[in-house]
């Protein structure tokens, strides 16, 4: 696949700063759902999940270290050159997941054997969520699934923004700007 270049302005929304691909671009993506990709922003070098937006794009959240090593904030437009990631690096694991796959040896055991894009898949299911009591229950299930030998969550639509930070109603919200930092 050769690299994808385009322009997007950064925004905020909450105190995270992201960027939304063009459709343009992310129509280029091998997929609609979570895409890893690495490339450049303004020249920085970087390897980040691309979410769905819900709305046929892709964005993903510029962090304080890429936002300074690319000299650029909120509001700045910048150039960007990626391509789809040849592997997936493994996500780190929250705490209330990693306690509750201790708990459970053979969950544990096919979580290391799964894909890392499955382990995202689970992760992604898992967050979707605001309410502490329904993360718990997801948790539980993932755990009993995977015991079970389940190796991706069902019935989850990977082409929603699953992050509910920034989301509603599985659609990336409007920008908040200025920045808050």
């Amino acid at each position: 696949m050769s690299t994808i270049r385009c322009e997007a302005a950064l925004f905020t929304i909450g105190a995270w700063t992201l960027l939304r691909l063009p459709k343009s671009a992310s129509a280029q993506l091998p997929s609609r759902g979570m895409t890893m990709v690495e490339g450049t922003l303004s020249g920085a070098r970087f390897q980040a999940p691309l979410e769905p937006d819900g709305k046929g794009s892709h964005w993903f959240r510029v962090d304080d270290t890429l936002r300074d090593a690319a000299g650029v904030d909120a509001g700045d437009t910048v150039t960007l050159a990626i391509e789809p990631a040849k592997e997936w690096p493994r996500p780190e694991l929250p705490e209330d997941l990693k306690k509750a796959l201790a708990d459970a040896p053979q969950a544990q055991a096919l979580w290391m054997e799964i894909t890392p894009n499955a382990q995202w898949d689970w992760i992604r299911w898992i967050r979707a969520t605001n309410n502490p009591k329904t993360r718990q229950k997801r948790i539980e299930v993932a755990c009993s699934k995977l015991t079970k030998g389940m190796r991706r969550p069902c019935c989850f639509n990977r082409n929603l923004c699953t992050e509910p930070y920034v989301s509603r109603n599985w659609v990336l919200r409007e920008p908040t700007q200025p920045a808050e930092r």
